[in-house]
């Protein structure tokens, strides 16, 4: 079982998910960071994933698609609806 923060968000158009990781995992090498992404295929199904991380200052970081990074970038995290995730 695995629990997880995430979102799932519908924007312009394009819907898409955000799970939450700590600050440091996002210095792995991209193919870590691709295996964890593919992970999460049979919650999320084929949308595009972005990965999510803040720093002790609060300040998110992004992982993703670039449109979709780039987007998040300008809005204010509060925005986001996170919420818990449980998986088998």
């Amino acid at each position: 079982m695995m629990i997880f923060t995430g979102s799932v968000i519908k924007e312009q158009g394009v819907t898409f998910a955000i799970v939450l990781v700590k600050n440091s995992f996002l210095n792995n090498s991209s193919r870590e960071i691709e295996e964890f992404r593919n992970s999460f295929l049979p919650v999320f199904g084929q949308m595009p994933i972005i990965l999510a991380s803040q720093d002790s200052r609060g300040t998110f970081q992004y992982h993703g698609r670039k449109d979709i990074v780039k987007f998040l970038a300008n809005i204010d995290p509060s925005r986001i609806p996170w919420k818990e995730y449980t998986t088998r």
